[in-house]
């Protein structure tokens, strides 16, 4: 009789996403094209006003292009999930990185407007904590949001993650995060233990 490993936690989310008709990979440079036009369509541009998601009001431009999503593909301490529904389309990602002092970092998290309230980006979240916990042994989850973001805000809240105190400044002139229709940006620091 042979031995069948027990399932880990990333299997047991892989297969909640799957039953819910997503597969979830992690990206390659293949799926570059795919992945950037799946964040623009969750953070800028009229079309990402179909969503909750959007940050079309307080920032205009690119949130991301192609060679910043190569970099990112390429740092050797990060990784990042894309979920794909049933037609092969890339409806969420999520980027995470790392830990450092035991926190790994989550980023990126971006549902297309077509995939959202479908559970697919709290199903992400959870298959990106088991992740983390699983391969990096991370002891807990941050993450930065911009400041004027209050219902994602409370949407991560909802989900075990706690304000820090912590404040980072949002980096105005530097066009390749988008250009800001407002003055008093910054990002609020939440975190997340993980058992």
């Amino acid at each position: 009789m042979t031995a069948h490993p027990s399932a880990t936690m990333v299997d047991a989310h892989r297969q909640k996403l799957r039953e819910a008709g997503f597969e979830v990979a992690e990206l390659s440079l293949a799926d570059i094209p795919d992945y950037v036009a799946l964040v623009s369509s969750a953070y800028r541009g009229e079309g990402s006003k179909q969503g909750w998601t959007t940050e079309a009001d307080l920032l205009g431009g690119q949130r991301l292009d192609g060679p910043m999503a190569e970099e990112m593909l390429a740092e050797a301490d990060s990784q990042i999930l894309l979920a794909r529904d049933g037609q092969g389309r890339a409806v969420a990602s999520v980027y995470v990185r790392e830990p450092d002092d035991g926190a790994a970092y989550l980023g990126v998290l971006a549902v297309s407007p077509l995939g959202q309230g479908k559970g697919v980006g709290s199903a992400l979240i959870g298959l990106a904590e088991a992740w983390v916990t699983e391969n990096w042994g991370a002891t807990a989850m941050r993450m930065s949001v911009i400041n004027k973001r209050d219902e994602l805000i409370a949407y991560y809240e909802r989900r075990g993650y706690v304000r820090t105190g912590e404040v980072e400044p949002f980096p105005y002139g530097d066009e390749r995060f988008g250009q800001p229709k407002v003055d008093d940006l910054e990002f609020v620091l939440l975190s997340k233990p993980l058992s």
